[in-house]
């Protein structure tokens, strides 16, 4: 095959011996099988920015540091340069999160290095050696079901306890290796501690993975697992190994808006008082 302009300099450098097919194309980006010596391994390649919407850029790189102040500035501006700095900061996300999840225990491609705007990774297989399956494209008894979602909201609180949310996990990027699921496709991924959407994005993400594994196992439709995760890591106490029961007790008490009305009420009466007494104390002493 014709060799993809985007992996022209891994093959002049080395890095790459020969691109062998395609395996996918998605809007973020397109990824090859490629020989790297005698491994098979991934290339993704990410699309420029004008092939690829950002319109939801803002909401998963609330966050994010950029590298220095003046970056940040143009990225908020949205110049020539800022553009730049956040198609650079989309592209690194993905490679960030590989190598801090991975490092995590978090069951995700292995990364072997960015090179010129290319991901290599590893090669995420079935028994036979063959491209794994996505979660979508296979079928599975009740039992394979729980498993596989126990399996996937203990990598969300591996994530989670790394600092990370996906911000975009379904069946679709979760691949079916031979030792089980692993997850991908990860440039949005949230910052969980200085993201304001982050448990929209958890709970989005435990839910998608509970309707998919729901299917062929209907009980798993009833958990509440975003919330039981949510609420250990703000109140300090989720670990890796913390028991999980996808059960969840909602506050069931009603707001007392009339009672929130008086303190603000009162507050307000409050600082009144305080600056009628601070001007008579003022018009006191310009008598004097």
């Amino acid at each position: 095959m014709k060799t993809p302009k985007g992996l022209l300099p891994l093959i002049e450098d080395g890095i790459v011996d020969q691109v062998l097919r395609p395996l996918k194309s998605g809007k973020e980006a397109s990824v090859y099988l490629v020989a790297c010596g005698d491994r098979v391994r991934c290339a993704k390649v990410y699309k420029e920015a004008h092939n690829r919407g950002f319109h939801k850029l803002a909401e998963y790189q609330e966050g994010r540091k950029a590298r220095g102040s003046r970056d940040a500035r143009a990225m908020g501006k949205r110049s020539r340069h800022g553009r730049r700095e956040q198609e650079e900061a989309w592209k690194n996300a993905e490679v960030d999160a590989l190598y801090r999840l991975a490092a995590a225990g978090v069951r995700v491609p292995k990364p072997y290095g960015y090179f010129n705007g290319v991901l290599i990774m590893e090669l995420v297989a079935d028994a036979e050696g063959h491209p794994a399956p996505r979660l979508n494209d296979v079928q599975a008894t009740p039992e394979q079901a729980r498993e596989w979602h126990a399996f996937l909201m203990r990598q969300i609180v591996l994530m989670l306890c790394a600092g990370l949310i996906h911000g975009d996990l379904s069946e679709y990027n979760v691949l079916l290796s031979a030792d089980g699921p692993v997850i991908i496709d990860l440039p949005q991924a949230v910052d969980a501690a200085g993201n304001n959407n982050a448990f929209s994005m958890l709970r989005r993400d435990v839910e998608n993975i509970t309707a998919c594994c729901g299917r062929f196992a209907p009980d798993l439709l009833g958990t509440e697992y975003a919330f039981e995760i949510w609420k250990l890591f703000q109140t300090s106490k989720l670990r890796p190994d913390s028991e999980l029961t996808g059960r969840f007790v909602h506050d069931q008490g009603v707001a007392d808006v009339d009672g929130v009305l008086a303190q603000i009420e009162e507050a307000r009466q409050e600082a009144e008082r305080r600056q009628r007494g601070r001007e008579a104390a003022e018009a006191a002493a310009l008598r004097d």
